[in-house]
């Protein structure tokens, strides 16, 4: 799973979520709310939180979780954390390869020709960083 900091970068950059079963998330609420919960991941589940299409966007409703004072948050009010899987399918036909350096992994993409290399200890992270460079690239 990749660090918040990552996600929150990739989502700033323009990465849309569209919330699927299983996807993992952190609050990211207003500063005047209580911070203690950014802190705990969730998963969309239809058992515990789902996503729910409300005119004004989507919603991730927490069905059912007591211990919250939390009916639902919108979509911003939320950081995805994408899978490793998740973020090599958003890298498609740019991916060219992962390679583990002992302790480390390399994510490989190709844009316009150019081979460009993102190195990480956690694979899901070099993942992310190729993600970035590429939405960034295609702004």
């Amino acid at each position: 799973m990749i660090a918040r900091e990552l996600a929150v970068a990739l989502r700033e950059a323009g990465l849309v979520w569209h919330p699927a079963e299983g996807d993992r998330f952190q609050l990211d609420l207003p500063d005047e709310v209580e911070l203690e919960a950014e802190a705990d991941i969730f998963t969309v589940s239809e058992m515990t939180i789902e996503a729910r299409q409300t005119p004004s966007g989507t919603d991730l409703a927490f069905n059912g979780t007591t211990e919250w004072a939390l009916d639902a948050v919108t979509l911003a009010d939320a950081v995805w954390l994408p899978r490793e899987d998740q973020l090599r399918d958003l890298l498609r036909g740019t991916f060219r390869r992962l390679t583990r350096l002992g302790d480390a992994f390399l994510v490989e993409i190709e844009i316009a020709g150019e081979t460009l290399a993102f190195e990480h200890p956690d694979p899901a992270e070099a993942y992310g960083l190729a993600l970035l460079e590429l939405i960034s690239r295609s702004r």
